[in-house]
């Protein structure tokens, strides 16, 4: 292979990465935006705290459906263009947004961006578990969650730069940008080679086995593992039934507890309302921003952080180290709350206790939920078992967002703390006995795996009957 030849292949597999994982910045930036915009639409159109929650919680509403969705799209259109479909659909109510003249129609429009949204956070990391090398999917899966911090922290830059004008339109409109961009990036690249495979387009698969994961790729074998798991599947497509099945079961409770854990660790509770919490603090608007830039630039630092270990570490410890983390600083922001009452003081120190938090959320429930998600589902189920795992998280997450507000205001930010590091102690107990290690192995593998272990138990079930 020519120098040039080599360097077209680099180039090729940072491009397909990266425009792959780009769907997360729509969930990231919508996220962030939010709690910036919130701050003067509230006074705008006078909202309390059940309209606050509304407007927050409207986007994660929309986002149940666009899971539910997915899951049928993902397996009749591929995932390439599931993603593409999401990019467009979110710009165009994105604009909804931005001309909103009241906050029904505000609300209506988020409602069809959190469905697009929705339908990406199932495609994204699928798209990306299906397309990496084995050694490094988990950090290249992570690469969703860091598009989704980097959204985030540049909604937060945006809501900050405009916090002297207060211009909430154009703080929404520029959502626009990345979606656009995904769009169009997504048209120039290629389907999974799982899902071309699947749909009897084996040719077509090869040359994207080989751009995705290097010429010393033995591409036989890997067409061998996907046609073994496929023949195994062959009896039927895959229905929400097959969630029911011996050995799907415990892939899904896997799921389940993942996704319904990542929300109700409290992490959109901050994402959404820190510059709320802020200015119920004592603190400015532009104050309150600033902080949350300060939050958002500590959120992609540790996720970057996270694509180097996640493949050393491996998933389950770095899930337990986050919960215990998540859990002590909760618990020390509640006694701090309950003790300090000067704004300056309690400003400062939330902010360092959030930061505390974040770094056990990113460490172990932001990149790694995404990746075990993508990773636990047999092919046959893969695409029904991602679009009900993140119904399950975006109805947590509409639930949270809705009720924080509401939470606040009644039992006050100690009372809330305490509440939120009492779940992640339970989420920490769960992962313990209930959550498998999926490092070091190709999804085939794990999917072979479990079907072993299932016809095991269920032969030693029958020997004990017997006996």
């Amino acid at each position: 292979m020519t120098p040039p030849q080599a360097r077209q292949k680099q180039i090729s597999k940072v491009t397909l990465y990266t425009f792959g994982s780009l769907g997360g910045i729509l969930f990231g930036y919508d996220i962030g935006v939010i709690s910036g915009v919130l701050l003067y639409i509230k006074k705008l159109w006078a909202l309390g705290s059940v309209g606050q929650g509304v407007v927050g919680a409207s986007f994660a509403f929309g986002a149940i459906f666009g899971a539910m969705f997915a899951t049928r799209l993902t397996d009749r259109l591929g995932r390439k263009r599931t993603i593409l479909l999401a990019g467009v659909v979110f710009a165009l109510a994105t604009l909804g947004c931005t001309l909103s003249p009241d906050a029904g129609v505000f609300v209506a429009f988020r409602v069809i961006a959190g469905i697009a949204v929705g339908a990406s956070s199932t495609t994204v990391p699928m798209y990306l578990a299906e397309l990496a090398p084995t050694r490094l999917r988990g950090g290249l899966a992570a690469l969703n969650q860091l598009m989704v911090v980097g959204g985030v922290l540049i909604a937060y830059i945006v809501d900050w730069t405009l916090s002297s004008s207060g211009n909430w339109r154009l703080m929404t409109g520029l959502a626009m940008v990345p979606a656009i961009i995904l769009a169009l990036g997504m048209i120039r690249m290629p389907e999974t080679p799982r899902w071309l495979v699947k749909a009897g387009r084996e040719d077509e698969a090869r040359p994207v086995i080989l751009a995705a994961q290097g010429a010393n790729t033995d591409v036989d074998a890997e067409i061998a593992d996907i046609h073994e798991v496929l023949r195994l599947d062959a009896e039927q497509k895959g229905r929400f039934r097959d969630l029911g099945t011996s050995w799907v079961r415990p892939a899904l409770a896997i799921a389940l507890i993942l996704a319904v854990g990542q929300q109700f660790s409290g992490v959109n509770a901050i994402n959404v309302y820190a510059p709320t919490m802020f200015t119920n603090l004592g603190l400015g608007n532009s104050a309150s921003l600033l902080a949350s830039v300060v939050l958002g630039t500590a959120k992609v630092i540790l996720t970057i952080v996270v694509i180097f270990i996640v493949d050393k570490w491996g998933r389950r410890p770095l899930l337990m180290i986050g919960a215990g983390f998540m859990a002590a600083t909760l618990l020390a922001l509640g006694i701090a709350g309950a003790l300090l009452h000067s704004a300056g003081a309690a400003g400062i120190t939330t902010l360092i206790l959030l930061i505390g938090y974040l770094a056990g959320y990113e460490l172990g429930w932001g990149a790694v939920v995404w990746i075990m998600i993508s990773e636990v589902f047999p092919l046959k189920a893969r695409g029904i078992g991602m679009g009900t795992s993140s119904t399950a998280l975006w109805t947590a997450t509409f639930a949270i967002t809705l009720v924080f507000p509401i939470m606040e205001s009644g039992l006050g930010l100690s009372v809330s703390a305490w509440i939120f590091a009492a779940i992640n102690l339970v989420l920490c107990l769960l992962v313990a006995k209930f959550v498998p290690e999926t490092k070091g192995r190709s999804l085939e593998q794990i999917e072979l795996d479990s079907r072993s272990r299932v016809r095991i138990g269920t032969a030693a079930a029958t020997s004990l009957k017997e006996g």
